[in-house]
């Protein structure tokens, strides 16, 4: 297989035939004189031809330079059109990204603020994967998520929107019959909900305002991969659950669900926005991540926050 052109040596070279000079061309590329003499010379011994003839008083093109020359000067001047469009494409908010970000966060926050989003950009298309598996930004290719965890130390970039709490809750009718819970050990006698998409068993972890520290694992007759899926058993008054505040917030307040324990504090999480690197991130990623940081950040996850058309999509789902 034969070589790579010498596509350096050609640039270099179409320079010095433009300016009449290494010292010019050197200056008009900003490198050393000897950087486009070493360019040349590589390039003549590759061809097998001078290029120049130069002595202490005469520089010039050699009958073989001429023929060159101007093939030279295309090469070179693809060369900057291709930068500049590159430059120009990285730069300006367009094209297709990839974003994964929790189901039922996804649903109730993401999807609304699309619209906004694709008015602010035009030129931006998104793909959305709503998924409560932890998702391998790189392994699957996704230019960015938004991960709602405690995130731990990771080569990816994360950059933290907003505090996201988990509480525990419990239907009226669930506590009226069952009795309420005083301290995380009285959940062992309790039909406790859970996840089934952890990486390790579920163990709700919690500290009293006094500092107490207490770990339970929980046990139950449901285990759902989405906190959303537990809400209908949850409301019926079947058992009691741990849900992130976004999710909880809004039948709190509508007292169809009471906070429980609620002088003990589970581990706080934060929603985050991520991606593989913050280095030569393009201009795409940063738009989305921009908008959706603003956005999301003033976003107070209690049902005052909410139009009456999405609260009432929520309560009809």
């Amino acid at each position: 297989m034969s070589r790579l052109p010498d596509f350096e040596g050609f640039a270099m070279f179409a320079k010095v035939a433009e300016e009449g000079s290494f010292a010019a061309a050197a200056a008009a590329m900003g490198v050393s004189v000897a950087t486009v003499s070493r360019a040349v010379a590589r390039l003549e011994e590759r061809l097998g031809g001078r290029l120049f003839n130069r002595t202490s008083r005469r520089f010039a093109l050699t009958d073989y330079g001429h023929l060159l020359a101007e093939r030279a000067s295309r090469i070179y001047a693809d060369a900057e059109e291709a930068e500049d469009f590159a430059r120009e494409t990285s730069s300006r908010p367009r094209g297709l990204v990839k974003l994964a970000a929790p189901l039922s966060f996804g649903v109730q926050w993401v999807a609304p603020l699309l619209p906004e989003f694709f008015q602010t950009y035009p030129d931006i298309a998104v793909e959305l994967h709503l998924t409560d598996a932890h998702a391998d930004l790189i392994g699957d290719g996704f230019d960015a998520a938004l991960r709602i965890a405690i995130m731990e130390d990771s080569s990816l970039a994360a950059r933290l929107i907003a505090p996201m709490r988990r509480m525990v809750v419990a239907s009226p009718t669930y506590l009226s019959r069952y009795g309420r819970p005083q301290h995380p050990h009285d959940l062992g006698a309790h039909q406790c909900f859970t996840y089934v998409n952890r990486s390790k068993r579920d163990v709700w972890r919690f500290t009293h305002t006094n500092g107490e520290q207490c770990a339970i694992t929980p046990s139950g007759a449901l285990r759902t991969t989405n906190a959303e899926a537990l809400l209908p058993t949850l409301l019926a008054g079947f058992g009691i659950a741990e849900l992130p505040e976004f999710v909880a917030t809004q039948y709190v307040a509508d007292k169809q669900l009471e906070p429980i324990l609620t002088e003990w504090h589970l581990p706080e999480g934060g929603l985050y926005f991520v991606t593989p690197t913050v280095r030569a991130r393009p201009a795409k990623v940063s738009a989305l991540a921009d908008f959706f940081i603003s956005r999301l950040a003033a976003a107070q996850w209690n049902a005052g926050t909410l139009t009456g058309s999405r609260r009432s999509a929520r309560r009809s789902r």
